[in-house]
């Protein structure tokens, strides 16, 4: 929990000194939108991005799917989950899919972000 403290209160110093007006797209969960979204409440941001995680990885499962309906609704869920929480990046991966749901190629792109965030949100918790 050490680190997600450090992280939290970077994010929180970051604002504070009119440089979080800019969402950082350097990590997969941007933690000066998160902080805003949760109105700086730690123990909120710990249980949004765990929500996250797991709606994330249903997300995933319910796109390993022929049907193309259910792929781009699946992929809408995430994005509007992953832009609630700063993954960017997921989001704009799950928009692709969005776009064109038969394609392999954006569908390993969602995954391969989800995976990102995933591992960013377990090694804030260590």
């Amino acid at each position: 929990m050490a680190a997600a403290g450090i992280a939290f209160e970077a994010s929180q110093s970051a604002s504070e000194h009119g440089r979080g007006a800019c969402p950082s797209q350097t990590r997969p969960i941007d933690l000066v939108h998160l902080a805003t979204q949760t109105m700086g409440d730690r123990a909120l941001e710990v249980e949004v991005l765990q929500m996250f995680a797991r709606q994330a990885r249903r997300a995933l499962h319910d796109m390993a799917t022929p049907d193309a309906d259910a792929v781009v609704a699946a992929a809408h869920r995430l994005k509007g989950a992953a832009n609630a929480v700063g993954a960017f990046r997921v989001s704009a991966a799950a928009q692709g899919v969005e776009f064109d749901a038969s394609d392999a190629a954006r569908r390993a792109a969602v995954s391969a972000a989800v995976v990102e965030a995933e591992n960013f949100i377990k090694k804030l918790y260590r």
